[in-house]
């Protein structure tokens, strides 16, 4: 019994370990991990979000064209939102990344704009400093 417990557990381990470096590797993380590196602002988002449309608002604001992946209107939109959810540990949309850092979702990003931190990450002045 303890032999086949052990023998279990093995390969429980070995399929989780497996599914994860597969998700890591998948031509859909391939493709989040380039598009962050490739812009200097990235958006995943779904055109019809409100809290994705308020994301995209604050660089509008901010006078700043952020690359926006529209999940849903990619045929493999729910893939790359999984590999998207194994990078940064969030399924939800928007996700934020400037200059290769993850920011975070909606609230996060709006939160980083009404301090100035999103400004400072963008090197950019507010529309209240000029």
């Amino acid at each position: 019994m303890t032999m086949m417990r052990s023998f279990s557990m093995a390969m429980l381990l070995f399929t989780l370990v497996s599914s994860i470096s597969m998700v890591s590797s998948s031509p859909e993380a391939e493709f989040v991990k380039k598009t962050i590196s490739s812009h200097k602002i990235v958006i995943f988002s779904k055109s019809y979000c409100p809290y994705c449309r308020r994301a995209k608002s604050v660089f509008g604001e901010l006078d700043q064209v952020p690359h926006v992946v529209e999940l849903d209107e990619r045929e493999d939109g729910w893939n790359v939102q999984s590999a998207l959810g194994e990078i940064v540990g969030r399924r939800t949309v928007p996700q934020v990344f400037i200059n290769g850092k993850h920011i975070g979702g909606s609230d996060d990003t709006v939160e980083a704009h009404e301090s100035g931190e999103l400004a400072k990450l963008l090197g950019v002045s507010t529309k209240a400093e000029l």
